[in-house]
């Protein structure tokens, strides 16, 4: 899979842009704020019906006007697919996949997989155990439509269990309760069941790529921590139920999952340099494209945002090694410097398209294919 073509109309500080793809490595240069990241999030937007960066769509609309639009040419299965992504200000995001509108943007979730790793990720380390989660959940949802189903219904029965707790000053009715409990353990058994499978596979995966970045130079752990390991989910919600009532909210159950990262054996968030957490991020996400890679059938697309700025030369040539052999697929990446891609791609023996990027206004470089 590969995205042949890019077209924009008031897309955040695009006014209008077309752009063409090479199969293999597209690179974005310029100035911070020249709206480089502007275009992966569009790509983003067409994979996931989401922007990476900002829930709130109408926020993607350039300022002063009414719309955007955002539509992709893709290669497919030896397909071509077109995707389109329109929103007017006040009204419902429009979504379609050759012509034909969505009834669920659930549905396109997984069709055209994508990997993004961005300077944000770093909440992954520094960030609460809900940013792990949605890493996690996210991963199975492009390869397990069923799954995002599954966590739809879990959350809307713990929003219910919690509005009733706080609502009756901590005495529910019990008949109610347990409504809600079935529901958290119906839904909740097999988001654990599925976590637990997705992190046997991925764990391998993970840990090889960052032994690559790193030259194997610092021994890392990433530990899945549940309360499911040791407690039935019915016998931990009767546990838990009298702490519930008095801090009126579900306190069991696998919204409370967490992953935890260490490296050399003490937590990565306190004891990893700048470069160790960034090499641990780009792995975790590399871990993520191979998973992918391996449920899909075929390769991701692959974005790279900034991801040049704490890594030391050695780490960057190593991690671009990787990313342009025959396990990886389409690649885009941000820069500020040309010339640094230039020379990059050059020592590595792989053409890159280059893309100038100023105020909203695109470039191809010829001198960088």
């Amino acid at each position: 899979m590969y995205l042949e073509k890019l077209q924009l109309l008031n897309f955040k500080n695009y006014p209008d842009a077309e752009l063409e793809f090479s199969r293999a490595v597209n690179c974005f240069a310029g100035n911070n704020g020249a709206g480089k990241t502007n275009l992966l999030d569009a790509i983003h937007y067409l994979c996931l019906c989401k922007s990476f960066f900002n829930p709130i769509d109408s926020q993607q609309i350039r300022y002063g006007q009414d719309l955007f639009v955002v539509q992709g040419t893709f290669q497919r299965n030896g397909e071509k697919e077109t995707v389109y992504c329109g929103l007017k200000r006040n009204q419902k995001k429009q979504f379609k996949r050759n012509k034909k509108e969505y009834q669920r943007l659930a549905d396109h979730i997984g069709l055209f997989p994508l990997v993004m790793i961005s300077p944000n990720d770093g909440e992954l380390i520094t960030g609460g155990s809900e940013e792990r989660r949605k890493f996690v959940d996210n991963v199975i949802s492009q390869t397990d439509n069923g799954y995002l189903d599954t966590l739809i219904q879990y959350n809307k029965g713990l929003s219910g269990r919690n509005a009733l707790l706080r609502k009756s000053n901590g005495h529910p009715d019990p008949d109610l309760l347990e409504v809600f409990d079935e529901q958290l353990i119906r839904y909740g058994e097999v988001i654990y069941r599925k976590r637990r499978e997705f992190l046997d596979q991925f764990t391998s995966l993970f840990h090889g790529h960052y032994e690559f970045i790193s030259s194997d130079a610092e021994k890392i752990s990433m530990t899945y921590e549940s309360g499911l390991h040791e407690t039935g989910f019915t016998e931990g919600l009767i546990r838990a139920r009298e702490r519930d009532h008095y801090l009126q909210r579900t306190t069991f159950g696998i919204h409370r999952d967490d992953l935890v990262f260490s490296i050399e054996g003490h937590p990565l968030k306190k004891f990893g340099s700048q470069g160790q957490q960034k090499s641990f991020l780009i792995a975790l996400k590399l871990g993520q494209y191979s998973y992918l890679f391996e449920k899909k059938g075929f390769k991701p697309l692959l974005l790279l945002d900034d991801i040049f700025d704490k890594l030391d030369g050695l780490r960057i040539k190593h991690l671009m090694e990787m990313v342009v052999k025959d396990d990886f697929g389409q690649l885009f990446l941000t820069d500020t410097d040309p010339s640094r891609l230039k020379v990059l791609f050059g020592e590595i023996g792989v053409p890159a398209t280059i893309f100038r990027i100023e105020k909203g206004r695109v470039e191809k470089d010829e001198e960088g294919e």
